[in-house]
């Protein structure tokens, strides 16, 4: 095991020690297999992403120093790490997870072995795991637990809906993100209401020209 990922494992186990204020630790933590799989999992890619839902829609903060909380009430974090080249680091974070706040899991991984968000929902139970298959040839692999092992999971490349689901599941608790949530929706219905009424009046070919 490389120093680097020893070093990982030992910052997550003495934070896990640390009895910080519940207001200063994550709420919510994303995990995914590779780097490769950040525009997906949080933003820039062919769709937004969980990044997009959570801070420009949802007013979370971004956690990356834990003695050094952002100023948002609510915040997640976010880790690479690999189910089959760093199998130890995916322990440690996952059995450590509600020690250190940690209240939702976002996994994303890809490829036909996409074990990430499978394991992660094994260790960490009963803490919930919401999957996200980065591609279609991980759709099988993330969705196929067995019965009294349960994660949920969304479809392909869809971990803006996983981040909102995250949310759903800590609205029961937190009042205030209900209130995000409903706004979202709100204004989500407020925008098609808008397209529907410039498409009417400008005819679908004014519509289409002008977008």
């Amino acid at each position: 095991m490389s120093n680097q990922v020893d070093d990982l494992i030992e910052s997550l186990e003495t934070e896990a020690e640390i009895d910080r204020d519940p207001d200063d630790t994550p709420e919510i933590g994303i995990v995914m297999g590779s780097d490769s799989d950040l525009p997906t999992m949080l933003t820039g890619g062919s769709r937004p992403g969980a990044y997009d839902a959570l801070v420009d829609e949802l007013g979370f903060g971004e956690l990356t120093d834990y003695d050094n909380p952002p100023d948002e009430r609510f915040t997640f974090e976010s880790y690479v790490i690999s189910a089959h080249r760093t199998p130890s680091l995916m322990y440690t974070y996952a059995e450590t997870a509600p020690a250190r706040g940690i209240e939702v899991i976002i996994a994303g991984a890809g490829g036909k072995s996409a074990d990430l968000p499978n394991m992660t929902a094994s260790i960490a139970y009963p803490l919930p795991v919401i999957g996200v298959p980065v591609d279609e040839k991980s759709v099988d692999s993330v969705i196929g637990m067995p019965v009294g092992a349960p994660i949920v999971a969304v479809d392909a490349g869809k971990s803006f809906n996983a981040a909102l689901f995250a949310v759903q599941l800590l609205a029961g608790r937190y009042p205030e993100l209900h209130e995000r949530l409903e706004a979202f929706h709100e204004a989500q219905s407020t925008n098609v209401a808008e397209m529907s009424r410039e498409l009417f009046g400008l005819g679908a070919t004014g519509f289409h020209d002008r977008y």
